[in-house]
């Protein structure tokens, strides 16, 4: 498997710093969700509304309709929006998995592993701690060989006539 170029070490540093907020960002909005359907397709049955008739952050009941489950709440549906943002910024932890894949070259089979950190609940912590140490642990190794290679060169070219 080719290794990645000394030339784009710092890309990889931008690249991972990027996976590591969207990772975080991605994680929090996926636990939101679950957490969001919990309340709503349980017996629970309930949204959360901001604004609207049950004040500023307010619990609405759902209930069954001719068309599945139907909410009761007015004003501004905040499980909605978790949804929606959730799947937003799950576009963008999905470039964030592509940048440092590619870059690092690792296998086809990394990068579903990084993607289904997004959609299986803790995994994004989980997968984002690795790499960071994963990559950060590839950078200084391969760092401090390229620092000794000129050292060993010189060290082992031969004498010339000036130095014997």
């Amino acid at each position: 498997m080719p290794e990645p170029k000394p030339s784009s070490f710092p890309k990889i540093r931008g690249a991972l710093k990027f996976y590591q907020v969207a990772s975080i960002i991605t994680g929090v909005m996926l636990l939101l969700l679950v957490t969001e359907m919990i309340l709503k397709y349980t017996p629970i049955r309930l949204e959360l509304f901001a604004g609207g008739s049950g004040g500023p952050l307010w619990f609405a009941p759902v209930v069954d309709g001719a068309e599945g489950l139907v909410s009761t709440g007015d004003g501004l549906n905040i499980s909605l929006l978790i949804l929606i943002a959730h799947g937003w910024f799950y576009v963008v932890y999905l470039f964030a998995c592509f940048r440092v894949w590619s870059l690092m070259r690792w296998p086809f089979l990394r990068f579903i592993m990084l993607a289904l950190g997004g959609v299986i609940p803790l995994l994004s912590f989980f997968m984002e701690a690795i790499v960071a140490r994963e990559v950060k642990a590839y950078l200084a190794r391969r760092e401090q060989e390229l620092a000794a290679e000129p050292a060993a060169a010189s060290s082992s070219a031969p004498a010339t006539e000036g130095t014997r």
